[in-house]
């Protein structure tokens, strides 16, 4: 059974930074763009960055373009979200995802999903 499991969810304050690490199980992907999106109440998901296969190729909107930073590790079969400068308008359930090695930003492009780790920032 394939598992995408984020964690490192919390409450920090505007201009603090979090960490979000998701660790796969069942499968590796090592082939796969790894991606993070987030959705916020009454919002649909939207995508926050991804990372390619190779891990030379990174995409971000630019609502979060040089505030987060993806990473992975795939001795660790794990992608990282690196948050920094967190705004109230990061808050969200963020999501972990992993697409095919040709995928890009595009949600529907994702097959496989994690449960979701909730990030707060007060103002």
């Amino acid at each position: 059974q394939v598992q995408l499991v984020e964690s490192g969810g919390g409450l920090v304050q505007a201009g603090g930074s979090l960490r979000l690490s998701c660790t796969a199980s069942g499968r590796t992907f090592s082939r796969n763009t790894l991606g993070w999106f987030r959705q916020a109440p009454g919002k649909e998901r939207e995508f926050v960055a991804a990372i390619s296969y190779s891990g030379g190729t990174t995409y971000y909107p630019d609502s979060v373009k040089g505030r987060f930073t993806i990473s992975r590790d795939d001795t660790k079969n794990a992608v990282y979200l690196q948050m920094n400068s967190l705004k109230p308008e990061d808050t969200a359930v963020y999501y972990c995802a992993a697409g095919t090695i040709f995928t890009r930003t595009n949600i529907k492009e994702y097959n496989y999903w994690g449960q979701g780790t909730q990030v707060t920032v007060s103002a």
